[in-house]
């Protein structure tokens, strides 16, 4: 998303809102990054409070809530517990839409999903089991 977002707003937004917008989205992709360098954290921290402080400047008020405050003390979560890869929830909430598609009876989704996922293990591993036999009686052509 980081690296879309200036792509789409190039020709949407002034030339003020769409460099603070793609400052916002460079402190984005430093934070993800797989390795990140710990002596440019400090020089970042101080940098995101001059983008928000930017942001402010073009975009209402009303944009602002605790969410967008929260970014400043993003650096200082980078520094305690490593690269923000490591703690993201996505795979997880994917895969719980995944589970969620389980449910055909809303009255006992826990039991729907165990059953479908028991069923899905089962016919994988068949699948698996099954790729090496070769068949009888049935041309392998």
């Amino acid at each position: 998303m980081q690296q879309l977002l200036p792509v789409a707003i190039h020709f949407v937004l002034e030339k003020p809102a769409k460099y603070a917008i793609t400052r916002l989205c460079v402190f984005f992709n430093a934070i993800c990054a797989k390795t990140v360098d710990v002596s440019k954290l400090d020089k970042l921290e101080e940098d995101v409070v001059v983008t928000l402080c930017l942001l402010e400047k073009y975009f209402p008020p009303s944009l602002f809530d605790i969410m967008v405050h929260l970014v400043v003390h993003l650096f200082r979560e980078v520094r305690l517990c490593g690269p923000v890869y490591f703690r993201w929830m996505y795979p997880f909430e994917r895969y719980m839409k995944v589970l969620k598609g389980y449910v055909q009876n809303r009255t006992r989704p826990e039991g729907c999903i165990a059953e479908r996922y028991i069923a899905e293990e089962a016919v994988e591993f068949c699948i698996e089991h099954l790729s090496d036999v070769s068949t009888v009686r049935v041309p392998s052509s």
